[in-house]
């Protein structure tokens, strides 16, 4: 479904004059990517998480990948120029980004962390990430992404 509602995803990405589409869905704890890729009618490959973690040097680091894959630790680590990398726990999730699980957005973000995004996002005209609240979701072109998220892509899975 067409979303009215504006979140702060959306606005960020009204001020950068990127190209978006956005879509709302029943907000729902128990619903997986995959689940919101088939509500949203989508390949789950079309349809990427946002991760949030931390480098053994105490930096942080966001990496977007698509929502039926897992973060490969190792190849994050690699990517950031860490010696290792670690998911941050749910509870630091909201004080450091300015999100909630399962509605964390590389956009918009209280702070900018290096981000990351998976290669083959770059393989999809559109793709959707978080529109940064659970239940929204918004479609932009890979590199109008990459734009607005300070990002680079890199092979994470």
């Amino acid at each position: 479904m067409k979303s009215v509602e504006k979140t702060n995803v959306m606005r960020v990405l009204d001020s950068k004059k990127i190209k978006y589409e956005s879509f709302s869905y029943e907000a729902n704890p128990a619903l997986t990517g995959v689940d919101i890729a088939n509500i949203l009618g989508e390949d789950p490959d079309h349809v990427f998480k946002t991760l949030v973690t931390r480098g053994k040097t105490g930096a942080n680091y966001v990496f977007v990948v698509p929502v039926k894959e897992e973060l490969d630790l190792k190849k994050a680590a690699k990517a950031a120029g860490e010696k290792s990398i670690e998911m941050i726990k749910q509870k630091e999730l909201l004080p450091l980004t300015g999100y909630v699980h399962g509605g964390c957005s590389p956009i918009g973000m209280k702070k900018q962390f290096k981000t990351f995004i998976h290669e083959t996002a770059l393989n999809y005209d559109t793709m959707f990430v978080s529109a940064g609240k659970v239940g929204f979701q918004v479609e932009l072109a890979p590199q109008d992404l990459l734009e607005a998220s300070g990002s680079i892509t890199a092979d994470i899975v």
